[in-house]
């Protein structure tokens, strides 16, 4: 990264000193090479060669106050005239940042300095069809209203920023500003307990996530076939939804992200909008699955609008509806009752996947998964057997497993008594009669 600076510091010197007609060894920053550097492709994703000697110019232009602020100190050179900065120069002040925040008033300095012609080309970097914007690398941001496009501060993406100080991808962190957690698993797919009718469509989810590319581009059917791919799964609570979804990102090494609807809806007009733009718009270029668990509760049924919270509620669906089927992604809703979704949302999924009450067979493999063998050295398939005739679903099975331990635990024994596990089966039964 360092002969990346020093290349940029240089490319500055040169643009300054050529402006005000100073002496310098050359008559145009083109003249300046971008080193060869591995540091292009880790950046963007992109080989170096492929990127433009302008594209580089205000990449590094962005990392600067992040690298080696001192670099754009020489933007605070003032105006004699008029005894104040130049205003071709751009910049912001932080808050806290001391130092200069460069605009895309900065970039057009450096890239086109008093061409118009070079000015336009500026403002197509901005461009939400330019790879900067598609790639989530960069953009410009803050601009007042009515005030000039290219007067926003141009920021370095958390995306990118990642990259070049830590070495590593982006995993946004759960927070007011993004409302979404990423949910892992130690499960593989394997150890997944489910009905073949559940495992079939599951399967054809997935067949989607890995060959879409081949239908959409090399068969052609981006033209009639929208982007991405929109599933419900559904079916009483604990029967594997959450983690049939993440097993999917799993085995095709993506990251899932489940929305927490707490923080998306909101009782103030558009908030509940913007809350969930937040998600989408981070996630619109990324190789994410979007998880709604209990999505009910933010894509139930529309009613007639006889008020104006009923106007408004119908709105939030509305625009839920369009930014889903718009996303070009996955996106997973998860509910306990199909009946709840609105039919509107229903038509438009791909795929509905009912997730049962497992029965007494499941059951049985299930609890032979669960159960640690090292607890049952005698009786344990008599003691699976009589479990598997309570029913439970899976993720109840998991609380019985914690209370066995806790007993365990307390007792300090590593004999798990049949008396003790059934009574246990029993209890956690009772608390969904």
């Amino acid at each position: 990264m360092k002969e990346l600076i020093e290349w940029f510091q240089k490319v500055v010197e040169t643009i300054v000193s050529l402006y005000f007609d100073q002496n310098c060894e050359v008559k145009s920053m083109q003249e300046i090479e971008p080193p060869s550097s591995d540091w292009w492709q880790l950046m963007t994703g992109i080989p170096g060669e492929k990127i433009a000697f302008a594209e580089k110019v205000v990449l590094m232009l962005a990392l600067m106050p992040h690298l080696e602020p001192h670099a754009l100190d020489i933007f605070f050179i003032k105006n004699k005239v008029f005894e104040r900065p130049h205003t071709e120069f751009g910049g912001w002040r932080g808050m806290t940042h001391s130092g200069f925040l460069p605009t895309g008033e900065t970039a057009a300095f450096l890239l086109a300095g008093e061409s118009m012609e070079w000015r336009s080309t500026v403002v197509q970097l901005f461009d939400k069809e330019h790879w900067f914007y598609r790639l989530n690398l960069l953009r410009l941001e803050g601009r007042g209203e009515g005030e000039p496009f290219l007067s926003g501060r141009l920021c370095a993406s958390e995306e990118l920023l990642s990259r070049v100080l830590h070495g590593r991808e982006y995993k946004p962190d759960y927070s007011m500003g993004f409302p979404a957690k990423r949910v892992t698993t130690p499960l593989e797919w394997d150890d997944m307990v489910l009905d073949y009718q559940v495992v079939q469509p599951l399967e054809e989810i997935n067949a989607w996530i890995t060959g879409h590319r081949v239908i959409m581009e090399e068969w052609g059917l981006s033209r009639i076939l929208k982007a991405g791919y929109r599933s419900l799964f559904y079916g009483p609570p604990g029967t594997g939804k959450t983690l049939a979804a993440t097993l999917l990102g799993k085995r095709n090494g993506m990251d899932v992200y489940r929305v927490d609807l707490s923080m998306i809806v909101s009782k103030y007009i558009g908030e509940t909008e913007k809350n969930l733009a937040k998600v989408f718009d981070l996630a619109e270029n990324r190789d994410w699955i979007l998880f709604f668990d209990e999505a009910d509760a933010l894509f139930g049924k529309r009613t007639s609008a006889q008020t104006s919270n009923d106007r408004h509620a119908n709105q939030e669906v509305a625009y839920l509806l369009q930014r889903i089927e718009d996303f070009p992604g996955t996106v997973i809703l998860a509910t306990n009752l199909r009946t709840n979704i609105d039919e509107a949302f229903a038509r438009r999924f791909q795929s509905m996947v009912y997730f049962p009450m497992p029965d007494e067979y499941t059951r049985r493999e299930l609890w032979e998964k669960m159960l640690p063998p090292a607890w049952t050295p005698q009786g344990r398939a008599e003691m699976i057997a009589k479990a598997a005739t309570y029913e439970l679903a899976g993720g109840a099975m998991t609380n019985v497993i914690r209370s066995c331990a806790l007993h365990l635990l307390v007792s300090r024994t590593s004999v798990l008594d049949e008396t003790v596990f059934v009574e246990a089966v029993r209890k956690e039964q009772q608390k969904s009669a």
